[in-house]
């Protein structure tokens, strides 16, 4: 056998070279037999989050108000934009390479011949790295779907699904039955099953109900109200009042801030906050590419819609902006996912369609793009549409367009907002 890596790139190369041709295998038979033999599990409370959309903001907000409350957090969110060590961050900050290369190890010791993919390896490692941590909390957010994906080896204590949309349907299905079913395989019997989609599929309910976990439905059982200074959480037995809003900016964020209220109400006796915690928490929350409205201008955002509900959140965001005389719209996609409703959803705010291939062999390539946005608009106008051949060339060309006044919306998949990511950093070196 030969010898293992000794840095956390040749960790990742190995596995992204071992696991290139590994098809997605829908189960988790392996990776719970890899799990038993590392005798991975948590001595403190865990809180498993899915949904189609709004997760990272859900996980992102708990973090950020336990971290406020004083607890030692730790938390899974994937996928990273620069550093894979963005998925593992242990009281607000990144694992280091370190701790990586040391969890990888022991993943690898204790698989013998069980063959993992990428996802999962790196998953194990990972949650073993935070079991080992010394942690109070620990947040996991799910990769694809719930039930069948390695995150759901571990038992929550409080599992959320955050919103149920039409995504990755060749894994999960194409209704929002199926997938409602299969987000609500993360709950557990007995355990607090907390949905803030406000119009959850019935087989989400129906799951619940049939597994005896303690559903939290929103407008049932927790809800908020607000006017434009401040906002109100009611919840079982619990209220907070007076809350300012969420850091994250964009229509659906009371829905996760809500999600995660919730979730604290259900552990309040293992993990109490105060108000104060709250209040900060929310004011101070950060995540990446999520509607994230850079300084500067012309205005600049990044958001990592890729499906037609987010799009469609993102164009309501972009509407509710105030007035832009053109907006430039930096895009690439993956090749299976609804590139037409997402075009859809956005082309009523867009002006200037600046398309990018990918270095993915999953995505769409950037001439695909442009054939659909040409058919979803045949009357242009004065509209044009541009195709990269990465996003960084795409961005540059909207910022050599775009006047100081214009806004450049970078949307799409997360290689979309980190191409861009990595072209800025590369140049300010």
């Amino acid at each position: 056998m030969s010898a293992l890596p000794n840095t956390l790139p040749e960790w990742l190369a190995l596995l992204e070279s071992r696991h290139a041709e590994t098809v997605i295998n829908m189960g988790l038979d392996r990776v719970r037999a890899v799990k038993e033999r590392m005798q991975l599990a948590f001595k403190c409370p865990v809180i498993m989050v899915a949904g189609t959309n709004g997760k990272g903001s859900t996980c992102a907000m708990l973090e950020s108000i336990l971290l406020r409350a004083g607890y030692k957090v730790g938390l899974y969110i994937k996928p990273h934009f620069l550093d894979f060590n963005e998925r593992a961050r242990i009281n607000g900050d990144m694992a280091s390479n370190e701790a990586l290369v040391d969890a990888f190890n022991a993943v690898e010791a204790a698989r013998g011949d069980i063959s993992l993919t990428y996802f999962e390896f790196t998953t194990l490692a990972i949650m073993h790295l935070m079991a080992h941590a010394g942690l109070d909390v620990a947040i996991l957010e799910v990769g694809l779907g719930g039930r069948l994906d390695a995150v759901n080896v571990i038992d929550a204590d409080v599992s959320i699904v955050t919103s149920v949309d039409i995504d990755h349907v060749d894994y999960l299905g194409g209704t929002r039955e199926l997938i409602g079913f299969e987000k609500a395989g993360i709950f557990r019997t007995g355990k607090a099953a907390i949905c803030s989609d406000p119009m959850p599929p019935q087989s989400l309910i129906d799951h619940a109900r049939e597994i005896d976990a303690d559903l939290w439905l929103m407008g049932r059982d927790f809800n908020y109200s607000g006017d434009k200074q401040q906002w109100n959480y009611g919840g079982r037995s619990q209220r907070r009042n007076a809350l300012a809003y969420p850091s994250l900016r964009g229509a659906n964020q009371l829905l996760n801030a809500s999600a995660a209220l919730a979730a604290l109400e259900a552990l309040k006796l293992e993990l109490p906050v105060g108000a104060q915690d709250v209040r900060h928490g929310l004011v101070t929350v950060e995540l990446p590419g999520r509607f994230q409205v850079l300084p500067g201008r012309p205005t600049v955002i990044y958001d990592v819609a890729h499906n037609p509900h987010a799009a469609s959140a993102l164009g309501q965001n972009l509407g509710n902006m105030g007035f832009h005389p053109y907006t430039f719209a930096v895009f690439g996609s993956m090749h299976d996912k609804d590139i037409d409703g997402v075009i859809k959803a956005m082309a009523g705010q867009v002006d200037h369609w600046c398309l990018t291939d990918l270095p993915s062999p999953r995505a769409a390539s950037a001439s695909e793009l442009a054939a659909k946005v040409q058919a979803i608009e045949p009357e242009m106008h004065e509209k044009t549409v541009n195709i990269f051949a990465d996003p960084g060339a795409a961005f540059a060309n909207a910022m050599s367009r775009a006047g100081e006044n214009d806004r450049i919306v970078v949307f799409g998949s997360f290689l979309t907002v980190a191409g861009i990511m990595a072209a800025k950093k590369s140049s300010l070196h």
